[in-house]
Parts: structure tokens; sequence; C-alpha cells
């Protein structure tokens, strides 16, 4: 078995360096937003809080992921 993580787990080491974050805060960052749909989540990310696409796509998926399909 690997320790690399794979899926949207593999960005979060680079998204915490990048945006001084953990990953759970994040998560909750989004979850507190009105907005369900991912595409209007992952824009949301980037024009709010200055996330790129891949990394704002791979923590909307993991929530997604997570709590299940909105």
């Amino acid at each position: 078995m690997s320790d690399v993580a794979n899926g949207p787990a593999h960005y979060f080491p680079s998204i915490e360096k990048k945006y001084g974050r953990p990953v759970s805060e994040w998560l909750d960052i989004i979850r507190s937003s009105p907005l369900t749909k991912h595409m209007e989540l992952v824009a949301w990310l980037k024009t709010e809080h200055g996330l790129g696409h891949g990394h704002a796509n791979a923590l909307v998926k993991h929530t997604h992921t997570v709590d299940g399909d909105k």
C-alpha cells in the first residue's frame, strides 16, 4: 500500500502550504456557504478567497464526497 493520497486529497498539502489554512478550515468555509452547486462553489472560492481552479475544485469535490452530493 502507498501512503500517497489519491483524488482530491492529493492537493491538500499544497493547498495548506499555499493558502496558509488547514484543509479542515476550507471544508468548514465551503459548508458554511449558502451555495450548493459544485461549480458555483468553485467559482466562489476562486473569486472570494483567491484559490486556483484545481485547488478549489479538489476542496469542493472532497466536501461533496464526504458530505454526500448536494
